[in-house]
């Protein structure tokens, strides 16, 4: 029984995020985690066709921590690597969340405007960003909005998507996001799209 719920939960936020709007996901089926100010909201999926529509002219990027790309890859669309978060020198253990600490990045804002005036882009142009399920990227999504960028979409579902509740692979991600919908994701990273902190 449990192993049903556990599939029928992930059959109803597949479906939910099916439901979109002309400009992606409907706003009403985004859990209140993964909102934003900007409310410009994509699955993955559509994250991969905007991205491939619009070329040059967006900047799609992965937000995730150093590790995360390095152990797990990332979409290879990505124009770049820029941590919204990451593990500071040393990595303090935080009991709080049961898990090593991670700090913003005080780069962020300036890495984003730098690799945006570099492809010739700004402030008024699209911006893409994924992380591991669409939490960080929302909190990222509304510094940049409250700093006046006007297109900022989130993907929900992230590069690794929403984890199971129950079941026997409960705390799983395998509901959604980019590797589960199949999307070209590589372990091979290239340096020039990658955060290279200041020494």
């Amino acid at each position: 029984m449990a192993c049903f719920q556990g599939l029928a939960g992930a059959a109803l936020i597949a479906l939910a995020l099916m439901s979109t709007s002309a400009h992606g996901v409907d706003a009403a089926h985004v859990p209140a985690s993964k909102q934003t100010k900007a409310g410009l909201y994509l699955d993955a999926r559509e994250a991969y066709a905007l991205k491939q529509q619009s070329g040059t002219t967006s900047l799609l990027v992965d937000i995730r921590t150093r590790g995360e790309v390095i152990y797990l890859g990332m979409p290879a669309l990505a124009d770049a690597h820029i941590p919204f978060v990451d593990h500071p020198p040393g990595t303090p253990w935080d009991d709080k969340q049961a898990r090593f600490r991670t700090e913003p990045n005080p780069d962020f804002e300036f890495e984003l405007a730098r690799r945006l005036a570099a492809q010739g882009l700004g402030k008024q142009d699209t911006v893409i960003l994924i992380c591991r399920s669409g939490d960080r990227s929302a909190r990222a999504v509304n510094l940049l909005t409250e700093r006046g960028y006007a297109k900022v979409y989130t993907v929900i579902d992230g590069y690794e998507g929403d984890a199971l509740t129950d079941g026997p692979q409960a705390g799983q991600r395998v509901v959604n996001g980019w590797k589960n919908a199949g999307l070209p994701w590589t372990y091979k990273l290239d340096k020039s799209k990658m955060y290279l902190p200041p020494n």
